[in-house]
């Protein structure tokens, strides 16, 4: 019998989700996985120290494919899944012992308009460099883009 047990974080993406297919009984599924990296304070007062913890997650079918598309690196999600031991006997007969993490829930803490620049920032830092022209006429795309999308600040 394996422990389970629900956890939450609430962080940000320390890179984008990276999509895999998995071939299963019903025929292809789709396998994300993410790492969130959230900062917890221990102690109190002067000692009071903040810890990093990363935590990769496993998400499956449409919640992988609607991460991909909308999540990218520094994305503030908050996460809820499982916490599962997962540990079993080797070809050797030793136990090896491990944790996965299942996402069953993710909610986008960005505004549209953040994770629009976000996405547009990343997109453009990986773009090639273009002539001075196009940079002018593309700019002023944006700049409109981006002014109809800061009156929607609805997140996702």
């Amino acid at each position: 019998m394996a422990f389970v047990r629900v956890e939450q974080r609430n962080g940000r993406l320390a890179s984008a989700v990276r999509i895999d297919s998995v071939k299963g009984k019903d025929g292809p599924l789709t396998k994300g996985t993410v790492t969130v990296i959230s900062n917890v304070r221990r102690g109190s007062g002067d000692s009071r120290d903040e810890e990093a913890t990363a935590i990769q997650w496993t998400l499956w079918g449409k919640l992988a494919e609607n991460a991909a598309e909308y999540l990218g690196t520094g994305s503030h999600v908050n996460v809820v899944g499982r916490l599962r031991n997962n540990n079993y006997q080797n070809a050797e007969g030793k136990t090896v012992y491990g944790l996965s993490f299942v996402c069953e829930e993710i909610d986008y803490l960005d505004s549209r308009a953040t994770a629009e620049a976000r996405k547009a920032g990343q997109s453009a830092s990986a773009a090639p460099a273009t002539s001075p022209a196009s940079q002018g006429n593309s700019s002023a795309r944006k700049g409109r883009k981006a002014a109809a999308l800061a009156d929607d600040d609805i997140p996702f």
